[in-house]
């Protein structure tokens, strides 16, 4: 069966902040341009996951009367703190003014974004959720022409089923690419125009999240907490948050940087040991958790971000790496590298002068988001020689240098740092107790995930030899810790199980397997974590 066909002026992948923000600033500077946004989850919102304490600089920018259109920011922020903690106490620390959250908002960035698809609608710009972007597709010249949504029906063996339907190709001017973090069409386009020949490798953390209903009396709206130290060791970035919102709930979460060096260590089991503090613990004795996800977030900052246009397209977003680590903040950031993008996309069509939207990057540039990423460009490079050095370092680069320094730190891959398990001593974590701390099977229970189970697995091996010879052989095969939904198990044999209908979409196999031999693609469209309130 031959696909079909549908022609866009702009085709923009990805649901999320930066796809929803692109659309709406397209349809603001001209009406008449068709605008298609493609969302890989089951509705908008379906995949988004973050903090999420959210800055409003860009809304401001794009819709500057979001408060009388109900937008769902709810829950200013009201007081932060920043803890240390040692395995039995919390340690008050001054809060860094990168983490000052003084007009901000604690939020669910997924019904945010549910909000900004119904925006974006009324503008008249097309949504499709359930539908996954799966091809790039390419003009005789090598341009972008569009991209091509998976084939749906295909059985485990590969061969059609009786619900098979092709997939549907969308051809556009200018397709902009707004897949989040390692977006796995990105990963195509990084290699073909050779995007990231002139920039650092891009780091990444991730990222773990639960949603709590806890007792009123332990609940402070608007209660901002973050933490380092325990149980990380000094040699490990990361942290936790807990935000207090509405309705008595609190979401709790932690941050570990992918470049981390012990093969033993589950960030999974990190978090849930980290919530047994009995300075954290005491927050959910008495609640119920009743939301559970997780997913990577790019920290590579200005040095990782690669060159963002292309014959027929751009990147945008967490695709391209915005995140300002410091802050913990990137919805901000993805939404004005959304509408600077939008803004040469308009001009180009308009102008009709081309295929590449050079004005974007040099547009860029210009604005705050680029002065933001620029003054905290060495913080988080800083810590890779540890917790201390890395605190006095980015004192220094707050109060003193204030961004002004003449040098910039290098990064490398997250997968480059992996040590052989010979050389750390396992990780005894404890058993958890089901009411502060969880197993995994458990928690991808309430992530509502789900699978066609007909389907070829969209986790690929290059090799897979590699697994059992190379990863379980040096490493004890990190990818039963790192994933954080138990989709990877060594069985009998032995051989490597991929329980495929597991995943989150959190991509970390993609980022951490130290061979690379672990590649994440789409599943059939509307497959993966179905979040609510995330």
């Amino acid at each position: 069966m031959e696909r079909e066909a549908m022609e866009f002026d702009v085709v923009i992948v990805g649901g999320g902040p930066s796809g929803l923000s692109a659309s709406i600033r397209l349809k603001q500077l001209n009406p008449e341009l068709s605008v298609c946004v493609l969302e890989k989850g089951s509705e908008v919102g379906a995949h988004i996951l973050s903090g999420a304490v959210f800055e409003t600089r860009a809304l401001d920018e794009l819709l500057p009367d979001w408060r009388d259109r109900d937008a769902p920011l709810n829950c200013p922020a009201q007081d932060d703190a920043f803890l240390f903690l040692t395995e039995s106490k919390a340690i008050r620390l001054p809060t860094p003014p990168q983490m000052n959250n003084h007009g901000n908002y604690i939020i669910s960035l997924g019904n945010v974004c549910r909000w900004l698809a119904g925006q974006a609608e009324e503008l008249g710009v097309e949504i499709y959720p359930g539908f996954a972007a799966s091809e790039v597709l390419y003009h005789d010249d090598g341009s972008v022409k569009g991209v091509a949504t998976g084939d749906m029906g295909i059985g485990k063996d590969g061969e059609p089923t009786a619900n098979y339907t092709p997939g549907m190709e969308l051809h556009a001017r200018q397709t902009i690419f707004a897949e989040g973090c390692r977006g796995s069409l990105t990963k195509t386009l990084f290699e073909r125009f050779d995007l990231r020949k002139d920039c650092d490798p891009q780091t990444y953390g991730i990222g773990i999240k639960e949603l709590w209903e806890i007792d009123p009396a332990k609940h402070s709206l608007g209660r901002i907490v973050h933490t380092v130290g325990w149980p990380l060791d000094s040699q490990t970035y990361g942290g936790s948050f807990l935000y207090h919102l509405e309705d008595n709930q609190v979401v709790v979460g932690f941050v570990i940087g992918l470049d981390y060096k012990n093969p033993h260590l589950s960030p999974f089991d990190e978090f849930q040991r980290f919530k047994t503090h009995p300075a954290i613990r005491s927050t959910f004795e008495g609640g119920r958790r009743i939301a559970y996800g997780a997913r990577a977030i790019s920290e590579g900052g200005l040095q990782s971000i690669p060159e963002l246009t292309f014959p027929g397209g751009l990147l945008i977003g967490d695709t391209a790496g915005f995140l300002n680590v410091p802050k913990i903040k990137g919805s901000h950031t993805a939404m004005k590298s959304a509408m600077v993008a939008a803004e040469a996309v308009a001009a180009l069509l308009s102008e009709n002068s081309g295929n590449q939207a050079h004005a974007y990057p040099r547009e860029l540039k210009k604005t705050w988001l680029w002065s933001e990423l620029h003054q905290v460009r060495n913080i988080r490079p800083s810590f890779h020689k540890g917790l201390w050095l890395g605190i006095a370092y980015s004192a220094l680069e707050t109060y003193l240098f204030r961004g002004k320094m003449p040098w910039t730190f290098k990064i490398h891959a997250d997968h480059e740092g992996l040590g052989k398990a010979k050389d750390f001593a396992k990780i005894a974590y404890p058993k958890p107790d089901g009411v502060i701390s969880f197993d995994k099977l458990s928690s991808v229970f309430i992530s509502n995930t789900n699978h066609e189970e007909n389907q070829p697995a969209h986790l690929k091996l290059k090799d897979e030899r590699v697994a059992i010879d190379v990863n379980l052989a040096l490493y004890d095969a990190p990818e039963q810790r790192y994933c954080p939904a138990g989709v990877y198990e060594i069985v009998d044999g032995p051989a490597l199980r991929i329980n495929a209908q597991n995943c989150v979409h959190c991509k970390t196999c993609d980022i951490k397997d130290p061979t690379q031999n672990i590649t994440w693609t789409v599943p059939e469209g509307g497959g993966g974590p179905n979040y609510p309130n995330m």
